[in-house]
């Protein structure tokens, strides 16, 4: 039987606890705080924040490790403990062999001297020696494409220029455990392959490295392990892609969940402002009665306005999986199903939606008149469906109009940008349309991939 792989890190049941404030109970001294052990175990709920919750994970010496998770679910804090730039409330953290962590880029700069003479000073506090810097000075300021600007005081550097500077010194320390926070961040994208290519390079040598990032395309490709934390709990473990594709699950559940809470607001505002007396200057571009369609649809604010002879009692965006849902990917087919009612029989009728992107310009508009649909009978309660068989759209978020009204126009039941959702997709389009598209090259052009993550 094989033995296990070494572990470089080992995290078991750590939890951290940060103090906010002390409202109630003041201590005389830190001493008597610390002697009398009510630092921490005394907070009162309101007075503590646990930024992270009994989290365990190891890394095997000489793999890829990431940490996934929304702003504010403990990795940076997962990070720093391991670091041993702070200790944790309970629990243990254990690394073995040397570390540089890429977290705080430049912490140690002093604005007032050179860069050069920051970067030894940053060097030593890595854990070089003055000989070593000098060795490796040069390849130094080159990669941080400073050799202009290195003698001039860090005070003067742009930000780009200071974070690519401590990059560039935490990078070449040679640690056997890399400790990477969002660095991708660092520079333009020239530099950004730089960095990805340094990566690379420490994978390459069999180097440990633990990665936090929000692109998590560079987690799927490049770590053999991943880590998702929610509100300083681990979530899931193991597989980067399953671990992946279990966050991005949650994170569009919570926005679906966050753009129905918006919508059902924005509802019952248009509703109280239609059961409210009209005022004499009104500022919002609404029609001037419940009933009246304003004199220009496409300027005119979110509200709700017709007769209401016939309504429309419900609408839903259903997903492929035939679910209600409010976030789809660019391509996916798209069901728009809207609930009709109607007090007494009507003969003339259309039925309409609308897609507008987030600046207010129409994506795409039709209607039962359009398609050469003429309506004869709308009684009782129905239902009508408009299917996008693809939903070819370029990431960002969308407001659905939809609509019940007379072939002339008037109005039975207008429901003006109510109702939103959201479009992702992996590449980085402009505009708002994304046609189906193939790139060919002949002669001498060359083309490579895009690494991910950059």
């Amino acid at each position: 039987m094989m033995p296990a792989p070494a572990r470089a890190i080992d995290v078991v049941n750590v939890t951290k606890t940060y103090r906010r404030y002390a409202r109630r109970k003041q201590f005389a001294t830190l001493k008597s705080a610390i002697l009398s052990g009510t630092l921490v175990g005394d907070l009162r709920p309101e007075d503590s924040f646990h930024a992270l919750r009994g989290v365990s994970f190891g890394v095997r010496a000489g793999s890829t490790f990431g940490i996934v998770g929304r702003n504010g679910s403990g990795k940076s804090t997962a990070l720093k403990l391991v670091a041993g730039i702070t200790k944790p409330t309970t629990g243990t953290v254990s690394v073995r062999g040397r570390i540089s962590a890429l977290i705080e880029l430049g912490a140690g700069f002093h604005p007032e001297i050179s860069g050069r003479e920051n970067v030894f000073i940053n060097g030593i506090m890595l854990g070089l020696t003055k000989r070593e810097i000098t060795r490796r000075f040069d390849e130094i300021v080159e990669f941080a494409e400073l050799e202009d600007f290195i003698d001039a005081p860090v005070k003067t550097y742009s930000s780009g220029m200071y974070m690519r500077l401590g990059f560039a010194v935490a990078i070449n320390v040679d640690p056997d455990v890399l400790l990477i926070d969002e660095v991708l961040a660092v520079g333009d994208e020239a530099f950004t392959h730089k960095c990805l290519d340094k990566f690379a390079e420490y994978r390459r040598r069999n180097k440990t490295v633990l990665l936090v990032t929000h692109a998590l395309n560079l987690v799927e490709r490049f770590c053999d392990e991943a880590l998702w934390l929610d509100d300083g709990r681990a979530r899931a473990v193991g597989d980067p892609r399953r671990v992946v594709s279990a966050y991005i699950t949650d994170v569009e559940k919570q926005e679906e969940r966050h753009m129905a809470e918006a919508d059902a607001k924005a509802r019952e505002a248009v509703e109280r402002h239609n059961a409210a007396p009209a005022e004499p200057e009104s500022r919002i571009s609404r029609p001037e009665s419940p009933r009246a369609a304003p004199p220009d649809m496409f300027q005119a604010a979110e509200g709700r306005w017709g007769s209401r002879e016939g309504e429309i009692t419900d609408v839903r965006l259903v997903g492929e999986d035939g679910q209600p849902a409010r976030v789809f990917y660019s391509g996916e087919r798209v069901a728009i199903r809207l609930s009709l009612k109607a007090a007494a029989p009507l003969d003339d009728f259309v039925i309409g939606i609308g897609i507008f992107n987030a600046d207010g310009v129409c994506a795409f508009g039709t209607n039962t008149n359009i398609e050469d649909l003429q309506g004869e009978r709308l009684e009782g309660e129905g239902e009508a469906v408009v299917t996008i068989d693809a939903l070819d759209l370029v990431a960002g978020t969308y407001k659905l109009d939809v609509a019940l009204h007379k072939l002339d126009g008037y109005p039975y039941d207008y429901h003006r940008l109510l109702y939103s959702f959201r479009v992702k997709s992996r590449t980085r389009d402009a505009g708002i349309y994304r046609p189906r598209h193939s790139w060919g090259f002949s002669g001498g052009v060359r083309v490579r991939e895009r690494v991910a993550g950059s």
